[in-house]
């Protein structure tokens, strides 16, 4: 487990069928490998089920893909920021758009993960979504337009100002919080751009689990970091 170089890419493995079981720590160790080649900062969001099998195999940061803004204790199904830590995580994704809590929540959420030493990733939508996130002092903010998740079209062709208007935006709040950028990201141009506009790296998904072959998704993705 080590801290998150950028420029970064952070994939997120979802609850994709290719990563079920033993698939999962396949995945982390492909990333791995393709860290230690390149030297580019490359961080693993395993399901939740294999965060501590995971994070005690690999040496890229490990991150949930959630955290719930609970105490420990009576919290039935929740992930709480001590249970991650404990697991071995780095740190955690927060606000996923498949997973979307309230402002309020997220701020707790962003407290109790720094209270236990978690890295937090804060995933918007928009500028002013960004804006509002940063004003809770996260590490990092993911700005990602929804309707091109998963999709064949990157933002940094699409939507490039998304991607500008936030770096801008999170910059006057706190230019020490650092904005990534995802949805549509498929190859190391469409990274190799999002840097360009500001960006310190990606979070993407589909584009390396579902891929036939990770390392050469891989390092096609970083080949310009």
């Amino acid at each position: 487990m080590t801290d998150l170089r950028t420029p970064a890419v952070i994939v997120n493995f979802k609850a994709y069928s290719e990563v079920e079981g033993d698939k999962a720590l396949r995945l982390a160790q492909t990333c791995q490998e393709v860290a230690e080649r390149t030297g580019v900062g490359i961080g693993v969001c395993p399901p939740a089920t294999a965060i501590a099998k995971i994070a005690s195999a690999v040496d890229v940061p490990v991150f949930a893909q959630h955290v719930d803004p609970c105490k420990p204790g009576a919290a039935t199904g929740r992930l709480t920021a001590q249970l991650l830590r404990g697991a071995g995580a780095a740190g955690t994704l927060i606000n996923h758009s498949e997973r979307r809590l309230r402002l309020a929540d997220i701020g707790a959420a962003v407290d109790m993960c720094r209270s236990n030493q978690l890295t937090t990733v804060v995933c918007t939508d928009t500028a002013s979504t960004s804006a509002a996130a940063a004003s809770l002092r996260p590490d990092l903010i993911a700005v990602e337009p929804p309707e091109l998740i998963g999709g064949d079209i990157s933002v940094t062709d699409a939507q490039p100002e998304v991607i500008e208007n936030t770096v801008t935006a999170v910059r006057r709040i706190d230019d020490g919080i650092k904005v990534l950028c995802g949805a549509g990201i498929k190859t190391g141009r469409d990274v190799k751009r999002a840097v360009e506009l500001g960006a310190y790296g990606v979070l993407l998904a589909s584009g390396v689990v579902k891929a036939a072959d990770p390392v050469a998704v891989l390092a096609d993705l970083v080949q310009y970091l």
